[in-house]
């Protein structure tokens, strides 16, 4: 019979769990509201509660392991979270070790950004190709690396915090702490604060008018209603991912970028002018490297973290992770 593990996407909005096969196909699922502000030992009952749901209705002699994928930064080598700002308690905490404790199997830690990477590698748009990178574009900017076949890690398994490279000396507050992050332009955060700002200083435009909300959908929304202003927003957000992709592409000189996170429910609205901007400023032998959305949706770290117990199940899957 088929080996099923079980993937956790633990934010700090929501937390998922979702039983995955080999073939990376999602059996069951369930998740819930993120009691953030409750510490470690009610946020790991919540991961206990939704996986032994899941698992209730399953052959536990199939199930290879857990993995679980998480904001950073973390110590990934030794399963502990260093510090989750949006879950509190969470610094120097040992996830893998505890949750081992709760659920009875072997817990792997990943990043969330990462375990994304590892799933659109495994099963999704970057699937059979030996150099990709993956960008997730929502609340904040994140990713992760598969170069040469193998998922890039780095010291610790901190690598692929791309979203605070800087991209404007001195610039604008990022949440880290550092000013000019890719994050504090390129998000969907920032692409929002972008938006109020200048339609409150705008008198031609519908966003904000008659008391709606201005938020990225929105702003989409009235670009597609031909508003002017919405519109270049559209294309001064399409032109920031595009810089920072541009970036991404000579450092890590990819075949592919996959762009997931909520923005990417708008690719093809951005896409263009991402692509644009790589053409006319990417150095000659990078210009053709295309930008595609990711195949699996909002599920590429849930699979990801499950793609993780597989991996290392296997040791020759996981020599070359």
């Amino acid at each position: 019979m088929t080996e099923i593990a079980v993937g956790i996407d633990l934010g700090g909005t929501q937390v998922r769990a979702a039983l995955v096969d080999e073939g990376g196909n999602i059996l069951a699922r369930a998740e819930e509201r993120t009691d953030a502000m409750a510490g470690p030992d009610r946020v790991l009952g919540q991961i206990q509660e939704l996986a032994e749901r899941l698992l209730a209705g399953a052959d536990k002699a199939l199930v290879v392991g857990v993995g679980v994928s998480a904001p950073g930064p973390l110590d990934t080598e030794s399963g502990v979270a260093l510090d989750i700002p949006t879950l509190k308690g969470f610094q120097r905490y040992p996830i893998a070790s505890e949750l081992s404790r709760r659920l009875l199997f072997p817990v792997s830690l990943e990043n969330d950004g990462i375990a994304a990477a590892i799933g659109e590698w495994q099963f999704g748009a970057a699937r059979g190709i030996e150099h990709s990178v993956y960008v997730t574009i929502s609340t904040g900017i994140g990713g992760g690396a598969i170069i040469d076949g193998r998922v890039l890690r780095g010291r610790k398994g901190m690598a692929g915090h791309i979203g605070h490279m800087s991209v404007v000396p001195y610039g604008e507050l990022c949440p880290c702490g550092n000013r000019g992050c890719f994050e504090a332009y390129g998000s969907g955060t920032a692409f929002t604060a972008r938006a109020r700002a200048r339609a409150a200083e705008c008198s031609e435009t519908t966003l904000g008018k008659d008391g709606h909300v201005i938020d990225s959908r929105a702003v989409f929304a009235a670009g597609r209603a031909g508003d002017p202003l919405a519109n270049r927003l559209i294309e001064e957000e399409a032109e920031i991912l595009g810089r920072g992709f541009t970036s991404l592409l000579h450092i890590f000189s990819p075949s592919i970028v996959v762009v997931g996170g909520g923005l990417s429910h708008e690719f093809d609205r951005l896409h263009p002018g991402i692509q644009n901007y790589i053409s006319e400023w990417a150095m000659p032998a990078f210009k053709d490297v295309q930008v595609v959305r990711a195949a699996l949706g909002q599920n590429s770290g849930l699979v990801g973290a499950a793609a993780l117990a597989f991996l290392a199940k296997t040791p020759s899957r996981r020599a070359a992770c």
